[in-house]
Order: structure tokens, then sequence, then C-alpha cells
């Protein structure tokens, strides 16, 4: 089983899909219950017969999490997997932005991740297994002008990550954190964002559709260490090592607010919800998706490469073929207007 915040819009929601797509048990949770029962819905649609359950909750409040998270549990089942998707920002020039809204990003983006990882170890602790997927941001690698509150809230969350890895490898753990770098995606992200630019916010080119970023969520649920997604974010990353005052030109000349003031479809889909959450759709992408790629080289590459690796592994070291799958008892979905139960199988998680 999989949990997943900031899941009813975004990254978090678009991973949920690839989960339930790929036959695990998915839980959200977000701050509205309304968009969860949307965001269930919406699996539900795409995905007949999938698990899915929501508790709302805000990642910012631990003990509140921490009771969502057991709800979760109680539903579907011990968990495997959580996923650290919930994020906010703010854009503006550093002194244009009010302290309250750059601790707020702070908060949610960083701290809820500490409250997430937090939560999730009290579960797989004590089973000695799971994997925590922080979603993080290329930003981490150079940070970007009129973003300083995310950029700095998403380095913390790659140093606090780190922290974590040594300190459960110290003690021999089998749990597993793995860190993921999406470049610019186009998701509800930037429609929520509190704008002190005199125009929307926007992401900065090039950007991918929320599915590559799901598809890398995913596989980083199967692994552990850090994952730069797309070769964009690699060669960002190499030469913020290399040459960080070159880093520092190319995202300064990228001209990534020229276009807002003319771009009609982001100002009529901006609704802030930096403090307070409200009742809106579920919605995986954001209102770029004419200039979004839907595609990336490297993921290509790492499924070529595991479809290949299945194929010649069981002839190379003589392994037997795997197990049929065993049936397990059916777990009922807590949704408002969540999916049809379905029996599971070992294929569920």
């Amino acid at each position: 089983m999989v949990v997943l915040t900031g899941g009813s819009s975004g990254i978090g929601l678009g991973s949920a899909l690839q989960f339930a797509l790929d036959g695990w048990r998915v839980g959200l949770i977000a701050r509205n219950r309304s968009g969860l029962e949307a965001a269930a819905s919406l699996i539900a649609a795409r995905v007949p017969g999938a698990i899915v359950a929501v508790e709302p909750a805000d990642v910012t409040d631990a003990a509140g999490l921490a009771a969502a998270a057991r709800a979760l549990v109680a539903a579907l089942g011990p968990l495997d997997a959580w996923v650290n998707a919930a994020g906010n920002g703010v854009y503006g020039h550093f002194a244009s932005v009010p302290e309250a809204e750059f601790r707020r990003v702070t908060e949610v983006t960083y701290l809820g991740t500490v409250n997430g990882c937090r939560v999730a170890l009290s579960h797989m602790t004590p089973r000695d297994q799971g994997v925590i997927v922080n979603v993080c941001s290329a930003v981490v690698f150079h940070g970007v002008p009129l973003m300083s509150s995310y950029s700095g809230a998403k380095a913390a969350v790659r140093a606090f990550a780190q922290s974590l890895t040594l300190e459960l490898a110290l003690v021999r753990s089998a749990v597993r954190i793995s860190t993921l770098f999406p470049p610019a995606i186009n998701t509800p992200f930037f429609d929520h964002a509190v704008s002190h630019m005199g125009f929307p916010a926007r992401p900065v080119p090039p950007v991918y559709r929320t599915g590559v970023a799901a598809r890398g969520v995913v596989l980083c649920a199967s692994g552990q260490g850090e994952r730069r997604l797309t070769g964009v974010v690699f060669a960002y990353s190499l030469i913020a090592r290399l040459s960080p005052g070159l880093a520092g030109y190319l995202v300064s000349k990228s001209d990534f607010a020229s276009e807002l003031p003319r771009d009609g479809d982001a100002r009529d889909a901006v609704a802030p919800c930096l403090f307070d959450s409200h009742d809106a759709r579920a919605a995986i992408d954001g209102p770029f998706m004419d200039r979004a790629r839907g595609w990336s080289v490297q993921l290509w590459l790492i499924g070529l490469w595991r479809l290949v690796a299945a194929g010649i592994s069981p002839a190379r070291r003589g392994a037997p073929s795997p197990p049929a799958p065993v049936p397990e008892a059916s777990c009922p979905a807590r949704a408002g207007s969540a999916p049809q139960a379905r029996t599971a199988s070992d294929s569920d998680r």
C-alpha cells in the first residue's frame, strides 16, 4: 500500500494514478475532503476496480497527519511506500514576499516532508521495510530567482533526506529513502501559487507533463538514493556542480517571466490556496499543455533496460520463474465517492 500527500492534484494525484495502474492500494492525503473525493473518483474512472482511500489532513499538523495515516493503514493494510508530494510556492522578489507567506511555504514544503517522514517511519520501522519517496526539485542544484522560499525549502528537503538516509544505515534499517529531482512540471502548482509579480506564475522551460514525474515517482518507489529525472535535470545538476556561476547565468537568462502577462489561460486558472484549501476539481496537469513534453528519453531507456534485464536474468542466473499470485483478502475503499473494492492479490501493495 502507498500513501501520497498532496494527493488531490498535480504530481501527487498523477503518481497515485500510476500506482493504481500498477496494482497498488492507494491512500490519498490533502487538506480538502471534496478535492480528495474527486481525486478518488478520477482514479476509479481510469482504473476500474482500484482500491483507494482518502483522509484529509494538513501536512503541517503532525498529529493530524499521523491520525490520517493510521486511518489509511486500517483501511488499506500495511504501509509499503509513502510519497511526500505536498508543496506550495510564492513568486516574487524576496523583499516583496511577506514573512508569513515565506514561512508558510517553508512549513508545507520542508516541514511537511519532515512530518511525512516521521509518520511513515513510525509504521515502517517496526516492520523494517518500506520506502519513502520525497518529491524534490531541480532548484536544489541552483536556486532560481523569484522563488527564494521554494528554492530554500527544497534544498532543505534534500539535505534532510541525505541525513536521514545515513541515520537509517547506521542502525542497519531496511527502510529506504528515495529523492526525486524533476524538471519543471505542468501541474496546478502554478495556479495555486501566490504571485507578487503582477502576473501569474509559470514553469521554467523546458516543461514536462505530470505523467513524466509520476513515472519517476513510481520508479523511485522501487529503489533508493537520489534520482535526477530527465536529461535536462542531469545536465543542469552537472553544470551547477562544475560551474555554479554558469548555472546562475543560464537561469537568469531563461526569460521565464516574459510571456506571463500575455498568457490568458494561466491568468484564468489562478486560484491561490497558500493558507486555505478550496473546493476544486481534481487536476493532474496545469494550463501549459501546449508547451509541455509528454516524454523522457531517460525514462524510455530505463524501461527498455528493465525489459532486457527481465528477459536475460533468469537465463543467466538460473533463477526460477516467479510464483503465481496468491489471493488475499479484499480491502474496501474508504472514500465518499471512492471506487468499488476489488479482490487484492500479491501484486497489490
